[in-house]
């Protein structure tokens, strides 16, 4: 259990290639980047008047949110792809090459520049060895400042996005890509009831974003085992949400926190 009351996954973004990771969710039944797959394409549509195309996504991990964006596949396709036998019996590198074969045929025409960032050195290397990733960036921007190709980066992004993250990341690491990116970067993360996100949007505030908040909520996955539901009923009663039918239900839920 980490300190925010859920499961920790992290051993599954230290591998090679992303057939732990889908292995390991699949009986949780994680489905954010499935929410987020028409939201952000459609956000990235709007933007690209603003002459900037990139899509920048916080916490990467594989590359998952760019291969929903920019490929014409689903998130039940890659589930079952990565856990499939054929996939099982494949090296690393034999998976490289069926991967980056698999992503280039499913390429869509409308497809942007992908930049990622994430801790993970090997989640990353992997997105960028199959062409989901154009630039990836294994940095921590809580605890440091964005290199010079990530800010160069941010300050061609059309939108920054996160889904899997937010629990983890506070205003330092909003502030210091936005301060990098030198103007106000509108920003789509997919937000977890349990956590609160004020101080975040202060943060995006302070950057001359207007930050929007949806009625509407996302189940994310599966609760792990009744300790971890506990704790998530808890903490959205302590934000003054109800957990009827969400949390309380058996599932984490997300809200979509859109500042631009």
């Amino acid at each position: 259990m980490s300190t925010t009351g859920m499961t920790s996954f992290d051993e599954i973004y230290g591998l090679p290639d992303p057939r732990g990771y889908f292995t390991r969710l699949e009986p949780y039944a994680y489905q954010t980047p499935h929410h987020a797959q028409a939201v952000f394409r459609a956000l990235i549509g709007r933007e690209l008047h603003s002459g900037r195309t990139a899509m920048l996504d916080l916490c990467c991990s594989y590359g998952i949110n760019a291969a929903l964006v920019n490929h014409d596949v689903t998130l039940a396709e890659l589930y079952e792809r990565y856990t499939s036998a054929k996939a099982a019996e494949l090296t690393t590198a034999e998976l490289i090459d069926w991967d980056r074969e698999f992503y280039a045929s499913r390429r869509r025409r409308d497809a942007v520049r992908a930049v990622g960032v994430d801790v993970s050195g090997p989640a990353v290397a992997y997105a960028l060895s199959v062409g989901l990733l154009d630039e990836g960036y294994c940095e921590d921007l809580e605890s440091a400042d964005p290199g010079t190709g990530l800010s160069l980066a941010a300050s061609g992004a059309a939108l920054i996005t996160v889904t899997g993250g937010t629990s983890f990341l506070t205003g330092r690491t909003f502030g210091r890509l936005l301060t990098a990116a030198g103007r106000p970067v509108p920003v789509a993360a997919f937000v977890l009831r349990t956590h609160d996100y004020r101080p975040t949007t202060d943060c995006l505030r302070s950057h001359g974003l207007a930050v929007e908040r949806s009625t509407a909520t996302h189940p994310q996955r599966r609760f792990t085992d009744p300790q971890e539901q506990r704790i998530a009923v808890e903490a959205v009663t302590a934000l003054g949400e109800d957990p009827a039918g969400k949390e309380a239900a058996g599932y984490f839920h997300t809200r979509l926190h859109l500042a631009r």
